[in-house]
């Protein structure tokens, strides 16, 4: 089973970026999907962007796409999230997972999360 570990959430201002990592162990990393999700305080957790295996197709929850990018590095067996032009609304915990992976649709976690890393935007 992979073992995750995320890392990169802080506190910035509404229009900054951040990156997002998100670390694995195992040797089933590079050949799985992965995903990164979100809960905010009093919410549900939401999905919010997903890579397949190879890295060669993405999908993004419309709340952020066109401002987040996922990519991939099985080399060092870590999966990142860009994050840019932050916003108040995306204020939560981010969490990563191994995913199935769908490019019509959110994948689906399967895997054990992980602590997550907090994001707080400031308006």
């Amino acid at each position: 089973q992979v073992r995750l570990v995320e890392s990169g959430g802080r506190s910035v201002q509404a229009g900054e970026s951040l990156r997002l990592s998100c670390v694995g162990s195992g040797p089933t990393f590079s050949s799985s999907a992965m995903g990164w999700f979100r809960q905010a305080p009093g919410k549900e957790r939401e999905f919010v962007a997903s890579i397949n295996w190879i890295g060669t197709s993405t999908y993004y929850a419309a709340s952020v796409k066109g401002r987040f990018t996922i990519s991939r590095d099985n080399t060092r067996n870590t999966v990142n999230l860009q994050m840019n032009s932050l916003k108040a609304d995306d204020t939560a915990v981010y969490y990563c997972n191994t995913v199935d992976y769908y490019d019509y649709g959110p994948a689906r976690p399967f895997g054990s999360w992980g602590q997550g890393t907090q994001v707080t935007v400031s308006s």
